[in-house]
C-alpha cells in the first residue's frame, strides 16, 4: 500500500500505483480531492506530454503545485492517464 501525506495529511493511499521515473502514479479515485486546488502551472516532458498540476492545501498551509498529472498522456505514458504523482516536500510511502 502506498501512501503521500503532507503536513500530517493523507493525500492519496493505494495498492496500484503505477511507478514511472522514480514517482508513484496513484489512482485519481484514491486522492483525497478536498485538500486540492488546481493550478494554472504546466509543464512538457519530452515522452509523456503535458503536464497539469494541483497545489495542496492543508489547515491553511499552501504547497503551490506540489501534485501533477497527465490529462492526455502520450501513449508511451498511457499507463499514467487519470493518475497523479506528487513533490515538494510531499512524502510517499510504499
Amino acid at each position: 500500500m502506498a501512501k503521500a501525506t503532507w503536513q500530517g495529511k493523507v493525500l492519496a493511499e493505494s495498492d496500484d500505483t503505477v511507478v514511472v521515473e522514480g514517482n508513484h502514479y496513484f489512482p485519481a479515485e484514491s486522492v483525497n480531492w478536498d485538500l486540492f486546488q488546481p493550478s494554472d502551472t504546466h509543464t512538457v516532458c519530452g515522452w509523456k506530454g503535458t503536464a497539469s498540476y494541483h497545489s495542496v492545501v492543508v489547515d491553511g498551509a499552501v504547497n503551490a503545485d506540489a501534485a501533477w498529472y497527465y490529462p492526455e498522456p502520450k501513449d508511451a505514458a498511457a499507463e499514467i492517464k487519470d493518475r497523479v504523482a506528487f513533490w515538494k516536500g510531499v512524502t510517499v510511502e510504499a
